[in-house]
């Protein structure tokens, strides 16, 4: 068995490129479902988000296959056409990049929370569809628990800012002050939320839109408006920022729209969405400026900041052996758990006798005996592990050999 991956992000491809190969969660249970069907593919994730693509797949030891056809056969593209902008990764490489993934190292914003949110979503959507397997399971559970610890012993300066805090910082660089402003969020779902959070701190008057349907089913941020999605354009020419950051495929904002709207003042547009909310002609228009998901991309990281990388480093290191040690043992657990059954039946066939005659009743016995049992199974356990800790691993392997001799017939 091998682990592979294959990604396509911000760092490569620009944010229609990544439109054309992101999921949304209904379509990414059909593809992992069209993948698992593929000979050698053992299991699969999808993990979809505004800045990345990536497939995780458990396949046999000898599959040739390649998951970027896979992926093009799935979006009915041309993968000499968009090969360029795929990474992929094997084995350990790919284990190790998902850990890092997982704590935000490889975020556009380091250390951001949400990416450890999307990848436990990716894990409980492939699991409810049934399309992980075990060696994908305890893989993304080791990368989020490493990215929980990284999260409680390490200080990122940036850490918990999100794509619309750089948004503000960015727009404050130019100049422009997002207090006091009208503002209008289209989309309340969690990036729509954050979004509202972060203007409503800055001193902004924010309205979020809400689906008419879903309108008293949904909360929307403390401290902001509400209004129906449908009058969203009523309200639009009365704003200095619109942000729209949903899961639609479809825009939410045409120029067509606002070509009916009166704007008689400078309005931001800010399009936090992958596929785009916003029409990208909108940009053109007088009174407009448009900004989209990949315009708040941090390129540098300062040196203050390698002190808190090495903690990273360490703590990743430490949590990627415990997988290693599961992964490499894994095929010998079903030997391990048959050698504890034949030593408590071994212990059992010795004190039969004595069980026999003490003074209990049935049920008591046979109660008794199954503890001695359990405890017996437990024991060998543990010395069992204990000697794979402490030898090599040719030496490990051997004793394990050597025990299962014991009881051969």
């Amino acid at each position: 068995m091998s682990i592979c991956m294959v990604g396509i992000d911000h760092n490569k491809a620009s944010v229609d490129v990544r439109a054309l190969f992101s999921f949304t969660k209904k379509n990414a249970a059909a593809a992992m479902e069209q993948l698992k069907c593929s000979d050698g593919i053992l299991g699969c994730i999808i993990l979809s988000t505004c800045n990345r693509m990536e497939i995780w797949a458990s396949v046999e030891e000898e599959w040739e296959g390649s998951l970027v056809e896979e992926l093009c056969i799935i979006k009915k593209v041309d993968p000499t056409q968009f090969g360029q902008y795929f990474v992929m990764r094997e084995r350990k490489d790919a284990v190790n990049h998902l850990f890092h993934l997982t704590c935000g190292l490889k975020s556009q914003i380091l250390g951001e929370d949400q990416i450890i949110t999307q990848v436990k979503d990716a894990l409980s959507l492939a699991r409810e569809n049934y399309m992980t397997d075990s060696v994908l399971e305890v893989l993304f559970r080791m990368a989020v628990t490493a990215a929980k610890k990284v999260k409680t012993d390490v200080t990122f300066s940036r850490a918990n800012v999100t794509a619309m805090d750089r948004a503000v910082s960015m727009l404050k660089e130019q100049g422009y002050e997002i207090q006091g402003k009208t503002c209008m969020v289209i989309g309340n779902g969690e990036m729509g939320k954050l979004a509202a959070q972060t203007m409503q701190r800055a001193g902004a008057a924010v309205t979020v839109t809400v689906r008419q349907y879903r309108s008293g089913m949904v909360t929307i941020p403390k401290g902001c408006a509400r209004i129906n999605y449908g009058e969203r354009m009523d309200l639009l020419p009365k704003c200095h920022v619109v942000v729209s950051a949903t899961a639609s495929p479809n825009f939410t904002l045409t120029r067509e729209l606002l070509g009916e709207a009166d704007l008689t003042h400078d309005i931001i547009f800010i399009d936090l969405a992958v596929p785009r909310d916003i029409e990208p002609a909108i940009g053109e228009m007088e009174h407009v400026t448009l900004y989209d998901i990949d315009d708040f991309q941090i390129t540098a990281v300062g040196d203050y900041l390698k002190d808190s990388f090495d903690q990273a480093e360490a703590i990743l290191l430490e949590q990627q052996k415990e997988f290693y040690d599961w992964y490499d043992g894994r095929d010998l657990i079903p030997r391990i758990q048959e050698i504890q059954e034949d030593a408590a039946t071994d212990l059992e066939l010795r004190i039969h006798k004595i069980l026999g005659k003490l003074p209990l009743e049935d049920k008591e016995r046979e109660t008794l005996r199954k503890s001695i049992e359990l405890a017996a199974g437990k024991v060998v356990g543990k010395m069992i592990f204990g000697l794979r800790d402490s030898l090599e691993k040719e030496t490990f392997l051997a004793c394990v050999e050597g025990l299962e001799k014991l009881y051969e017939e």
